[in-house]
């Protein structure tokens, strides 16, 4: 028998129509998810109600997840299922936990296993998607050394199946140096790292500062891409997110095209040191929705 488009429909109950309207949503709705990295605040390690103050803020705001220093968390892993709860009644996804150093190991340019692994458990225990690792730069006088570059990959991959094994996800993030020489040493780090198992969060600041086409980037690099920092510039100050120089069209374009469902995050990191806090992350949110629609 030869049913109509109409008849058919008409076979099935309305309340199974209308308990499928959500996934057709949730569907429509697929695309990136925005976050805020808590630097933009003046947080003092250690002391976890102003921490979790801060993540209703960033809540209020509109962010739908954070990612944050380790220093900021460590303190709790002593305690973490009672933290983890508390993280959770915010009701934002936790993105990551970032270790950034003033120095690193001197073979491997990034955190030194023995703090990785800790900072691991600790992120899993408190319910982080994933560790993310910032490092030194590898290029001296306009090159970088393969023995560095495969000492620093060895490093990553190391420190991305640990974190495998414990269930957390793992990225590299950037800075400027990276992308001198011609992107020699993060062009090394795609080709060289383990593509299952290494992914990277691209703070596009720094990377429009290396003078690099950002949404040419994303696209080529965009299923190795579990991340975007987003922050602005007028001259040498950064100013917040849509206030600046950086024309953040091209990226947005890009993103959208490509059904990307990685996070957006806004970053704050200013030279000056200052820590504006929502006076900053509320703008950038604004310039979010304004760029991508939601």
């Amino acid at each position: 028998m030869n049913l109509s488009r109409r008849d058919f429909l008409g076979c099935i109950p309305a309340g199974a129509l209308l308990a499928a309207l959500p996934r057709v949503a949730s569907a429509a709705a697929a695309g990136p998810r925005f976050g805020c990295q808590t630097n933009a605040w003046p947080l003092k390690p250690g002391d976890f109600a102003q921490f979790l103050d801060v993540l209703g803020t960033v809540k209020s705001l509109g962010f739908e997840g954070f990612e944050t220093s380790f220093r900021n968390v460590q303190a709790q892993y002593a305690t973490a299922a009672d933290a983890k709860a508390r993280l959770a009644q915010i009701g934002l996804t936790f993105y990551g936990v970032h270790i950034f150093l003033t120095q690193y190991d001197p073979q491997t340019r990034i955190a030194p296993m023995d703090l990785v692994r800790t900072t691991a458990d600790g992120a899993a225990a408190l319910g982080a998607q994933r560790l993310i690792l910032s490092g030194g730069g590898l290029a001296t006088d306009g090159k970088v050394a393969p023995a560095d570059l495969r000492q620093k990959v060895a490093g990553l991959n190391e420190a991305a199946k640990y974190c495998r094994d414990k269930g957390l996800a793992f990225a590299y993030h950037n800075h400027g140096p990276e992308f001198a020489a011609g992107g020699a040493e993060i062009n090394g780090l795609l080709a060289e790292t383990d593509p299952a198992r290494v992914s990277f969060l691209v703070d596009c600041g720094h990377a429009y500062r290396a003078g690099v086409d950002l949404a040419a980037f994303f696209t080529a690099h965009k299923a190795r891409i579990a991340g975007l920092h987003l922050r602005d510039f007028k001259g040498e100050p950064q100013v917040p997110l849509g206030q600046g120089e950086v024309n953040w069209a091209p990226l947005a374009q890009a993103v959208l095209t490509s059904k990307w469902d990685g996070w957006i995050l806004a970053e704050e990191e200013r030279a000056d040191g200052s820590k504006p806090g929502a006076t900053a992350a509320g703008p950038a949110r604004d310039t979010m929705r304004t760029l991508f629609g939601r």
